[in-house]
């Protein structure tokens, strides 16, 4: 088979693809719940296939659309069976039986929002000055490890952890808005 031939293979297969899942959208949920994948879980399986047979689709010998059906029920199966696999390696720890109040959900969403914030402040910070204050704060460097990782002087380094804090600093007092 020519490379052109191949490629509008894939092409034919990835339109049938895409079709068939406008078509039916629910189609792998309903066969992952079919699997025995939790229903919690049906949409992050149904996913996971969705991305395997894309990834996959140039293996597909003829696009057919009922070749398309089994290989895609395969896959689903595969991603079902792994999910299986992944929790006997890992059991879920119990829940509590207490429900949590409204003030401890609260807090947490306030906790939330300004970790959030933190985060996008810290993201928007200068390459220059997040990654020195990163290795510091965070890895646990010294001033002189950071220099040498960064190729830069160690004075360097804690002068632009300062402004990087100063930055930090400023978007706290306004609420960690990254404004």
């Amino acid at each position: 088979m020519g490379a052109q031939a191949k490629s509008e293979s894939i092409g034919d297969a990835r339109a049938l693809l895409t079709e068939m899942i406008t078509d039916e959208p629910d189609r792998l949920r309903r066969r992952s719940i079919s699997l025995g994948v939790p229903v919690d879980d049906a949409d992050d399986a149904a996913q996971m296939a969705l991305l395997r047979a894309w990834r996959s689709v140039a293996h597909l010998e003829t696009p057919e659309p009922g070749r398309v059906c089994s290989w895609l029920d395969a896959i689903a199966r595969n991603v079902a069976i792994d999910l299986s696999r992944q929790r006997a390696r890992r059991p879920q720890a119990e829940l509590d039986d207490e429900m949590p109040d409204a003030v401890n959900v609260a807090g947490a969403a306030e906790i939330r929002v300004i970790l959030d914030g933190a985060l996008a402040a810290l993201h928007d910070l200068p390459d220059s000055l997040r990654e020195p204050l990163l290795l510091i704060a965070v890895d646990g460097l010294s001033a002189g490890e950071a220099a040498e990782r960064l190729g830069i002087d160690p004075a360097a380094v804690r002068q632009r952890v300062a402004r990087a804090r100063k930055a930090l600093g400023a978007c706290r007092q306004s609420g960690m808005g990254a404004d």
